[in-house]
């Protein structure tokens, strides 16, 4: 196993985030364990937290990287499913992304320059 690309959720930072009412509760903190478990475990990892999951056609909107929840203070805290997954796929083997966290979304296709370009 050379590296595990994990697929999180934002918000893990806020106590009071409405996924943690969800079901049972809490489901950012269990998420977060996990997180903090794979980080522990001396296995080569790439977390990625992306905001609200949206329907909509990858790579037109401009991408928005950051971390500690920082994207959820904006209006911007949406991204593409596919955009999501175009970001794991070019994470896998990259050395650059080994051992990184980030939260990911993306600037609405009128705000932002169009195309899949990391900001």
């Amino acid at each position: 196993l050379e590296q595990v690309v994990w697929v999180g959720s934002m918000g893990g930072t806020q106590s009071d985030n409405f996924l943690n009412t969800i079901g049972d509760g809490k489901i950012l903190l269990w998420k977060r364990k996990a997180e903090k478990y794979l980080m522990d475990s001396g296995v080569k990892f790439t977390i990625v937290h992306p905001g609200g999951l949206l329907n909509e056609k990858e790579g037109e909107r401009e991408l928005v990287v950051d971390v500690d929840d920082k994207i959820l203070e904006g209006e911007q805290r949406s991204v593409p499913r596919g955009d999501v997954a175009d970001v794991v796929v070019g994470c896998l083997g990259e050395e650059a992304a080994y051992d990184l966290a980030f939260d990911l979304a993306s600037k609405k296709p009128e705000d932002g320059k169009g195309g899949a370009e990391v900001t």
